[in-house]
């Protein structure tokens, strides 16, 4: 009697036990992961996967309908999932029990029982047996429809609970936010991107950590403007310097007179901040590609019939990320070349770990019908393909594909920018350049149309290159007409020469002092231009060549500014008439000194 009494209570106890486990609640555990980084440009940047891990609940009864719910998805910002109608069905989708690519089968695809009528895949259970979702073509993944800005909901999805014994997973996928509008943190911790997950409906199961941080902004592109060998940025002020004299580049880029004038560098701030792009299918569930397409697969079917659009095409890129540089003030008469690729690393360059290989698109403003050119002499790159960017109202751009980058390596890419122009045709300036992932968009919410990715303009312009006159600046320290004293100028344009080309401009003098009585300086007065081996002769008392004025009675100090590189002035000073006295000195050059005109090495004399 005893050992039946303890028979019977064991037996008790094991039912108990059996009932509380058989009723344990359906509940679904929310895990972001690790989240990625996006780009603080991005107006369409991916986010990471939401998993959900269900458990518990009591199977559906073999035969019977599956419950179904709602899940419902909210950002802390617009949701930009491309829409693949107008009506806001979109590319974000919802798997059940993790799929193989084999397995992946679309709730609307005519295999799936989709009932056209509510728009649904009505399932039935089979009582824990088995897995519904891995029947040969149930349906196990959900199209997701932007709800709200930054809203989307998956409806009508059947979800089976487990039981005790099992786990039942939903992976969301392909969802794009837009970063740019969270912006970057003010303080040492990254801005999140957060989603907040909600499920309704009969069947809907408890959640667990509903809202989940499924990305970090991060400052994407670095962009700034480097010399021709890459060892240093160029000078803030000006850029680099041209003389509108010399000419630059004025037979093709690359050959005469060298290669680019300076470099157009695009560094990424991490390791995933470049991406390449791919045509194919990258469909296996929780795989990390590290492409600007998401969860992707060729063999999803065209539901435009039923009014959801071409599921081939969601989680595709439009393009990989690519790099524009712009420029803008460009002074009239100027040509600008890009190089077709990447001229990155340079070997005078310590942090030379670039793995980017870039070239231009058929759209990017490059003129068509350019060559190759040689860039030899510059760290080793030769041959460098190269493009005119065409210019409208001295603005123009060129943009770049990123075709292959390693994640595991922060790198840059820098293309060769080259200034070509006559000196006779030219205007003077300084044109300023900017850098900036493309394409860049005002469409800040989900579209049909808009590019993905694609990014805010938030470009600084840097001082490109500055083309300045050449001019030689002389100073004639003592001049006077006063006193029964007169003083002749002479100033030469040494510019015809063996060693230089001719260069040709007027002078302007510059009077400083008084005339008799205490009186008023002269005003400035402009010469015609003086010819390569000319001269500009006169004297203060009956003025000279080139239609210069007399100024009578003036003493003090004289500036000429010549607009040309090779100018030289001598003065005397005398008796009127010269009869009994003169006194003649070498004008100052008030300018920084050229390289030597003639190259060679020699006996340097001074007086």
């Amino acid at each position: 009697m005893v050992d039946f009494r303890k028979s019977f209570l064991l037996l008790a106890l094991l039912i108990a036990v059996s009932a509380v486990a058989s009723a344990q609640p359906f509940q679904c555990f929310v895990n972001a992961g690790v989240p990625p980084i996006a780009r603080s440009e991005g107006l369409a940047e991916e986010v990471g996967q939401v998993v959900l891990q269900c458990t518990g609940g009591t199977p559906t009864a073999a035969g019977a309908p599956v419950p179904t719910v709602n899940v419902q998805i909210f950002l802390n910002t617009n949701v930009t999932s491309r829409l693949l109608t107008s009506d806001g069905w979109s590319e974000a989708l919802l798997l059940l029990d993790e799929p193989t690519p084999a397995e992946q089968t679309i709730c609307g695809a005519t295999t799936t029982g989709f009932n056209p009528a509510t728009g649904t895949c009505p399932m039935v259970g089979t009582g824990g047996v088995s897995n519904i979702y891995k029947a040969a073509g149930a349906p196990n993944i959900w199209q997701g429809r932007v709800t709200g800005v930054n809203t989307v909901s998956f409806l009508g999805v059947p979800l089976d609970p487990p039981g005790s014994a099992a786990t039942r997973t939903l992976r969301i996928v392909n969802v794009r936010a837009n970063a740019n509008q969270l912006g970057l943190s003010s303080s040492l911790l990254p801005t999140p991107i957060q989603m907040f997950v909600s499920i309704s409906g009969t069947g809907a199961p408890g959640l667990s950590n509903p809202t989940q941080t499924v990305a970090v902004i991060q400052r994407g592109l670095t962009f700034s403007l480097r010399t021709a060998d890459g060892s240093a940025d160029v000078n803030a002020t000006t850029g680099v310097t041209l003389n509108q004299c010399d000419g630059a580049n004025t037979t093709a880029p690359g050959t005469a007179r060298g290669c680019w004038n300076f470099r157009a560098r695009f560094a990424e701030n991490f390791g995933t901040a470049f991406r390449p792009n791919t045509s194919g299918s990258q469909n296996m569930p929780g795989t990390i590609y590290n492409t600007e397409s998401m969860f992707t697969n060729t063999a999803f079917p065209d539901l435009s019939g039923i009014g959801r659009g071409n599921l081939a095409n969601a989680g595709f890129a439009t393009q990989p990320t690519q790099l524009q540089l712009r420029l803008n003030n460009v002074p009239t008469g100027a040509r600008v070349f890009v190089t077709s690729s990447n001229i990155a690393p340079s070997a005078t360059v310590s942090t030379s770990a670039s793995d980017i290989t870039a070239t231009r698109t058929s759209t990017s403003g490059l003129a068509t019908g350019t060559t190759a050119g040689t860039c030899a002499g510059f760290n080793g790159a030769v041959n460098v393909g190269y493009a005119e960017i065409t210019l409208s109202s001295g603005s123009g751009s060129a943009t770049f594909n990123v075709t292959a980058a390693d994640p595991g390596v922060i790198s840059y890419a820098e293309f060769g920018v080259i200034v070509s122009f006559q000196p006779s045709a030219v205007s003077l300036g300084t044109a300023t350049a900017n850098g900036n992932y493309a394409p860049i968009s005002t469409v800040t919410t989900a579209s049909t149309s808009a590019s993905v990715p694609r990014f805010a303009d938030v470009a600084t312009n840097l001082n490109a290159f500055t083309i300045n006159p050449c001019r030689t600046n002389l100073l004639f320290p003592f001049v006077t007409n006063q006193g029964g004293f007169d003083t002749g100028l002479a100033i030469s344009n040494t510019s015809r020469s063996p060693f230089s080309a001719d260069q040709t401009g007027p002078c302007t003098l510059n009077y400083y002092g008084n005339t008799p009585g205490g009186g008023a300086a002269p005003a400035p007065q402009t010469s015609g231009a003086v010819p390569a081996g000319g001269h500009l002769v006169a004297t203060l008392s009956g003025g000279g060549t080139l239609g210069l004025v007399a100024t009578p009675g003036f003493q003090g100090y004289i500036i000429a500014q010549c607009n040309f590189q090779y100018a030289h002035g001598f003065a005397f000073i005398s008796d009127l008439g010269a009869a009994r006295l003169a006194e003649g000195y070498l004008a100052l050059v008030m300018d920084a000194g050229l390289p030597s005109r003639t190259g060679a090495t020699s006996e340097v004399l001074a007086h």
